[in-house]
């Protein structure tokens, strides 16, 4: 490991994500709310959280699910009051956990004030909080970049006759970071909800703020050709980071993870050694990339295992010599469910959900957990695409028919890809609509939520839920977790991922199981001589109910997986 990385007491935390609007529902609105979350924060104690970070509950018209934001400082009605979220500060400090939030500042909702002043004429100041450019020559937009959730990422108005950039969609307008103004309204902005008591930020997209001021078409030389290589960690990125870390985080000692859209290891690097003071870590999203044909998300194929494993070696090789740090995530509320994508969600669901964990857990980082991940939920069962409310996947599926994609070709695809696919409500018991709320949830639940759902997994000694509290006890029980240096073990084996964490004396081995197959698998020569030098093995956990002894060679039934210690004690 760098040098210059230095325990931090979220090295050994474990952070859980809340998406609101599908959590618990205490009026009957069909929405989810603050005081819901509230309601249930003796359930995250007792899983063994720190972090809670709750996505955004700002006023906005709801276009990309509240990451439209109209107003940075208040709460949207729909998730209560300012009171409750005062309230879910303190509790959330009385049981000693913090309490991340979601800032969004890439963009704001065209119904923000300072859109409704920028579009009322070229000479009011707030025009320059936005990214505004004539028409080409032929009167359409500027340049060729297209927007992440489908069609030109431009905007005319027709008022005045520029365009104005709109990276996602469409009512959501780009600000202009090159405008000082902006910068010092977004740190007033975040020292606001400092003072409210917040303990850290995940930041939004964060590596997109910084644009090429050329804004050339793109050429198609790097994929997809759609404009991002002018505008991901760009020319300024980091400055305008360092400057938030020295006028908010770093005096407020706030932690931080930047959500990196389609960036590299080598800037991860930068954004998270904390030399550098920008992000306390950084997620990247190759990993969940692996069935992208060419990188195409709205396609379909088998996920390729290969890549899969890779891509975590070399990440976390790389961040352990560049002294960065992982956010480490198999789930978010823009993926389909891991469990359904990577593994087995029905006959091996309980072991295909420890195991994804166990995996997980085992690397450095800072692991988060997804809503639902820790009960082992599965993606939905869509039926059509009227069940769907996602943007996103509706923009896709209307494109996908245009292009001569059949409805029901369109319909399998959003089936697997969907975001939709992560936001169905939180399963808290059998009772009607899973006890997410009394009244009509405004997405559908999954009618598996019979025989998965919190009351049952708390029940249970060996479900899904005691595995993750097992896990999350681990990290804080032993260094090894986060300090412990990580070494592939498999040599590309076509259905295992075995790894190591080692420090001086001790090592931690995790082997894992990703297929049906009931097999056998050989340490390498050299592997085991390493790590049978260093001493026995002690099982701290595994999904079969079994406990193998740590050998040359270890028997795995379907989905097997087991997290060693390997030590002298």
């Amino acid at each position: 490991m760098s040098e210059s990385r230095q325990a931090e007491w979220w090295h050994r935390s474990t952070v859980y994500q809340v998406y609101p609007k599908s959590f618990n529902d205490t009026t009957g609105s069909g929405t989810g709310d603050i005081r819901g979350l509230t309601e249930k924060l003796d359930y995250l104690q007792q899983l063994g959280i720190d972090i809670v970070w709750l996505q955004p509950v700002y006023v906005s018209p709801g276009h990309d699910n509240g990451y439209d934001v109209a107003d940075y400082e208040r709460i949207n009605p729909e998730f209560g009051t300012m009171e409750d979220f005062e309230e879910l500060v303190q509790e959330l400090h009385r049981r000693g956990m913090k309490l991340m939030t979601d800032i969004v500042v890439n963009h704001t909702s065209t119904e923000h004030e300072w859109f409704r002043q920028a579009i009322s004429s070229k000479e009011n100041p707030y025009r320059d909080y936005y990214i505004w450019r004539d028409p080409a020559p032929d009167g359409g937009p500027p340049n060729n970049w297209q927007s992440k959730f489908g069609g030109p990422a431009w905007q005319l108005d027709e008022t005045s006759g520029q365009y104005y950039l709109t990276l996602f969609d469409k009512t959501q307008a780009d600000l202009n970071w090159e405008n000082e103004r902006v910068r010092r309204a977004v740190n007033e902005m975040m020292l606001f909800w400092v003072g409210k008591g917040v303990d850290g930020f995940r930041m939004d997209v964060i590596n997109l703020i910084s644009k090429d001021q050329r804004f050339p078409d793109d050429d198609g030389s790097v994929p997809p050709g759609d404009g991002r290589k002018f505008y991901t960690d760009g020319p300024r990125v980091h400055e305008f980071i360092r400057a938030m870390y020295d006028e908010v985080f770093g005096p407020h000692q706030m932690v931080t993870v930047g959500e990196m859209s389609s960036t590299t290891l080598a800037e991860c690097i930068r954004y998270s050694n904390p030399e550098r003071r920008e992000f306390s870590m950084t997620f990247n999203f190759h990993h969940l990339k692996v069935d992208y044909p060419g990188g195409r998300k709205w396609e379909l194929m088998p996920y390729d295992f290969e890549a899969l494993k890779r891509l975590f070696s070399d990440w976390q090789t790389g961040m352990q010599q560049g002294g960065g740090w992982n956010a480490l995530f198999f789930n978010n509320h823009d993926q389909p469910r891991a469990l359904s994508r990577f593994t087995d969600d029905g006959t091996y669901r309980e072991e295909s959900a420890k195991l994804l964990a166990t995996t997980l857990h085992g690397l450095q980082g800072t692991p988060y957990v997804y809503q639902g991940e820790e009960i082992g939920m599965p993606n939905p069962r869509w039926s059509s695409i009227r069940e769907f409310r996602d943007i996103e996947s509706l923009n896709m599926y209307r494109i996908l028919c245009e292009q001569g994609t059949s409805p029901e070709e369109a319909l399998a695809v959003l089936q697997e890809r969907s975001r939709d696919n992560a936001r169905t409500p939180m399963q808290w018991d059998d009772s009607p609509n899973a006890g997410f709320t009394a009244g009509t949830p405004w997405i559908k639940v999954d009618e598996r939520y019979k025989e998965i759902n919190v009351r049952q997994a708390l029940e249970r000694p060996d479900s899904i839920f005691h595995h993750y509290r097992k896990l999350i006890a681990l990290r804080k029980t032993y260094g090894i977790f986060s300090e412990g240096l990580y070494r592939r073990l498999d040599e590309e084996h076509p259905e295992v991922y075995a790894y190591a964490r080692t420090t001086g004396g001790e090592a931690l081995v995790v082997v894992s199981n990703f297929s049906a197959k009931q097999l056998t698998f050989r340490l390498p020569d050299q592997h085991w001589a390493d790590l049978s030098a260093l001493g026995e093995g002690k099982l701290l956990i595994g999904n079969t109910g079994e406990e193998p002894a740590f050998a040359q060679e270890i028997s795995l039934s379907p989905y097997a997986s087991y997290l060693w210690l390997i030590s002298r004690a």
